[in-house]
């Protein structure tokens, strides 16, 4: 004795069916090669497939993901960016507006030489770095360490390289160049032998602080010495590591009423000619 099954009828427009059958395919509820609604529908009914709400996230939530987007892309991790995009695009609470720019941000791949860049620093590979800039000058490097590290809301990458001429930092640092990204049109990037640096070529610099800013010093991992000096009065000695002077004068001089920097002589040297320029702007006569 056959038994007669139980059937409903769905009303269901062609785009929600084909929904339904991407929902069912996904999950394997299949007719042989095809999605099989039933099967879907009879999944749910037994519990064994969970609906819940898809539009009870916090704004705090959505706005905490939608920044590690752009902080995983600022340091190469494109791909962990795109899981996070994808996670975001199918929550029901997303304005329009910020729909519309995730769906773009998946749309744009990153150019092959970046995405080249990005893997031979996750294996730690020396390459050679070839690339033309918006002059139509062209630049070779040997690259054997990188970072692509935001500076001023703008990607660059920090590198060590062989290459030092044109590089106008102290003589210590000779070595570390800063390349932003967006200016670099194409690239060539190819392996070279050798070894893989730990890091970039650093010196410490020593400096004080006064007056509100040694208070509201927030300290950085690259700070060595950071502490109250002895027997004075509101002052705070700090000794940083540095791989870059350019960076760490342009970030010195947002505080320099109350930044004092007292060694190696070569950065003092450079904080004082960049005050000068600046007493000359201002029409200011400096005594020697």
């Amino acid at each position: 004795m056959s038994r007669k099954g139980q059937s409903i009828t769905l009303s269901v427009s062609e785009q929600d069916k084909a929904e339904l059958e991407a929902i069912a395919y996904e999950f394997g509820m299949m007719w042989g090669d095809d999605p099989n609604i039933s099967k879907l529908i009879k999944a749910i009914a037994k519990r064994q497939l969970n609906i819940t709400k898809n539009n009870d996230w916090e704004e705090s939530r959505i706005r905490a993901l939608h920044r590690c987007i752009a902080a995983l892309t600022d340091i190469g991790q494109i791909e962990q960016a795109q899981i996070i995009a994808k996670l975001l695009l199918e929550r029901g609470e997303l304005s329009i507006p910020l729909r519309n720019e995730i769906q773009a941000f998946l749309e744009k791949t990153p150019p092959s030489w970046r995405v080249q860049i990005d893997r031979y620093i996750l294996r730690q590979q020396p390459f050679q770095l070839s690339y033309q800039d918006a002059t139509h000058k062209v630049f070779d490097f040997t690259v054997r360490y990188a970072k692509v590290n935001p500076h001023e809301k703008r990607q660059y990458l920090d590198c060590w390289c062989e290459e030092t001429e044109g590089n106008l930092d102290v003589k210590e640092l000779q070595h570390n160049w800063s390349l932003r990204l967006d200016r670099i049109q194409d690239a060539v990037i190819l392996p070279v032998t050798g070894e893989w640096r730990l890091g970039l070529a650093e010196i410490d610099v020593e400096m004080q602080l006064f007056a509100g800013l040694a208070f509201a010093y927030q300290p950085k991992s690259e700070d060595k010495i950071n502490e109250w000096l002895p027997q004075t009065q509101k002052v705070r000695r700090v000794v940083r590591r540095v791989s870059s002077t350019f960076w760490f004068i342009r970030e010195v001089m947002q505080y320099a009423p109350d930044c004092v920097i007292l060694a190696p002589e070569n950065v003092r040297s450079l904080m004082l000619e960049k005050l000068k320029n600046l007493c000359q702007h201002y029409n200011l006569e400096i005594s020697s």
